[in-house]
């Protein structure tokens, strides 16, 4: 794979992470992640849509007027959609209605329209391909990581179940959490990276110039 392509799947998993970074997909990320299953499963749809119409939206793109670009967009993303809701629906009914309305609410996610507007209809159908798989797995990621604490300390997994977090405001505080855990992570591998300022000036705290 080449380093570009590389660069553009790994970058939906850390630095433009949709939900911890770019902060997309809120409403799917708060309202379903009460469970690992209901999350890993929101985030496959939305993995499966964003892979589909990424690459029709590239092939398509030289023929899509730009008048009409952003409807266009949106008819592929709900045909996509459509097939993602009815899969769900004939083998897997039990996650179909704990997902509720939010399947068929995909077609307005702002991740899916986003690439579409902003890489698939502006490069080749590899790089869109290798973009949307990137940002739908680290999607994916995110719901089933939140999913899985809100999980775990709500059902008293770990000992007294925390009500709270199996509660919208339990989503909000899990996701808060763990965008200031990726933050300092973050600042710390950067600060470790950073090179050293040869000036060993004093009160510096890079022993280099205040």
């Amino acid at each position: 794979m080449k380093k570009g392509l590389m660069f553009e799947l790994l970058k939906g998993l850390w630095d433009e992470s949709p939900t911890f970074r770019q902060l997309l997909g809120m409403c799917p990320t708060l309202a379903v992640t009460t469970s690992i299953i209901n999350g890993f499963s929101m985030g496959v749809a939305t993995l499966f849509v964003l892979l589909c119409s990424s690459v029709i939206v590239s092939l398509l793109r030289s023929a899509i007027p730009k008048e009409i670009r952003i409807a266009a967009y949106v008819v592929i993303i709900a045909a996509f959609v459509t097939v993602a809701d009815l899969f769900l629906k004939a083998n897997f009914a039990d996650i179909s209605k704990a997902l509720g309305p939010f399947v068929p609410l995909i077609v307005v996610n702002c991740i899916i329209l986003g690439r579409a507007e902003a890489f698939a209809s502006k490069h080749g159908v590899i790089p869109s391909f290798v973009d949307a798989l990137g940002m739908g797995l680290g999607f994916t990621l995110a719901l089933t990581l939140i999913g899985s604490i809100r999980e775990l300390l709500g059902s008293g997994m770990l000992g007294q179940p925390w009500v709270i977090m199996i509660l919208p405001s339990g989503a909000f505080i899990t996701l808060g959490l763990l965008i200031a855990l990726m933050n300092v992570i973050k600042d710390k591998t950067k600060a470790k990276l950073a090179p050293a300022c040869p000036l060993a000036c004093p009160g510096c705290e890079q022993g280099g110039v205040n």
